[in-house]
């Protein structure tokens, strides 16, 4: 099975090449390895990191930790997927 986990922040004023940059850094380190990874940015200086894993909906699964107060305007959003389609 395919899971799929989104971890998206909404910059502070000012911090959104900071927070895409310390996202960035986090990816890269993670626990483990995922089978796929992708960083996106969109208006409001939000990140989003879209992690893939080949491993049951329930597996404990490393995330990217919440950023420095400073860098984040709120809280940090995560939701988990599984494929459906079998084509992920």
């Amino acid at each position: 099975m395919t899971v799929a986990l989104m971890w998206e922040a909404r910059a502070a004023d000012g911090a959104g090449a900071e927070l895409l940059e310390w996202a960035r850094a986090q990816v890269q380190v993670l626990a483990a390895e995922p089978v796929r990874r992708e960083l996106f940015r969109a208006p409001q200086d939000r990140v989003l990191v879209i992690t893939w894993w080949d491993a049951p909906y329930d597996a404990e699964l490393p995330e990217l930790p919440e950023p420095d107060a400073h860098l984040i305007s709120r809280a940090v959003h995560r939701w988990r997927f599984e494929s459906v389609d079998g084509n992920a």
